[in-house]
């Protein structure tokens, strides 16, 4: 499956380079997201935090022993968004913080900008823009989905497919990537997925690993009539007696 990256381009909405997260004055410039290089895990300016030069999180250290409640900036890394009042220019932070190492869909971003009071003509208007320069790509984000969850925990197609529709991807877009993964390919996770959790049943008798294997390929979103051939083949290779099994096991 060829897995496209367009949203990993963390390019500047705006065309231009990103700036970094902390400027020469020690103030974050306008439109910055909290978390890029030269930021802590907190999303702060490093030196702000626990151990750091001016004291504990949460306001810095006064002469005399006295502490404030953060400058507008502190707040601004504590909460993602600039000290101004165009909503466009918040809406645009909080994309950005979002975006930072995570791809996420419009709907997300959407949702986001939502509940933070952002109005829905502004918000539009800032999703269409990094939609524009790839940093909103819902086909790249939906690939990626089914690449990584099909291989790294054996998702079959139905909850690939669910699981993008929860995160507000277009049902055309979840088709086309679920449909890179052809009933063959599959079936072989299907029964990668019996043969690691075989082992573990070994004792049980016969009806009840059938259960336990077939129920576990059920959350995973494999169809019943997969299953429970997996399990049978891989039960008789076993030696156990599968001749009367039927659906009612299930």
């Amino acid at each position: 499956m060829t897995r496209r990256t367009d949203w990993a381009d963390r390019a500047d909405p705006a065309g231009r380079s990103r700036p970094e997260a902390v400027g020469p004055d020690g103030r974050a410039p306008a439109g910055v997201a909290p978390g890029l290089p030269g930021d802590d895990e907190s999303g702060g300016p490093r030196g702000g935090g626990r151990g750091g030069r001016g004291g504990r999180a949460g306001g810095r250290r006064r002469r005399g022993g006295q502490q404030d409640s953060g400058s507008p900036s502190s707040s601004w890394a504590e909460d993602g968004e600039p000290p101004t009042g165009d909503p466009a220019e918040r809406a645009r932070a909080i994309c950005l913080r979002l975006l930072t190492g995570t791809p996420r869909t419009r709907k997300q971003l959407a949702d986001a900008l939502r509940k933070r009071e952002i109005p829905d003509d502004v918000a539009e208007e800032v999703l269409s823009r990094f939609e524009e320069v790839g940093l909103i790509n819902d086909e790249a984000f939906a690939d990626a989905w089914v690449e990584s969850r099909h291989h790294g925990r054996g998702l079959a197609r139905r909850a690939l497919a669910r699981e993008l529709r929860t995160k507000g991807v277009d049902s055309a877009v979840i088709d086309e990537a679920v449909g890179q993964l052809d009933a063959d390919q599959e079936e072989a996770t299907a029964r990668e997925l019996v043969a690691r959790k075989l082992r573990s049943t070994r004792g049980l008798d016969r009806d009840k690993r059938l259960r336990r294997l077939a129920g576990m390929l059920a959350r995973k979103g494999y169809a019943e009539g997969l299953a429970l051939r997996v399990v049978r083949q891989a039960l008789e290779e076993e030696g156990e007696d599968t001749d009367d099994l039927g659906y009612e096991a299930y």
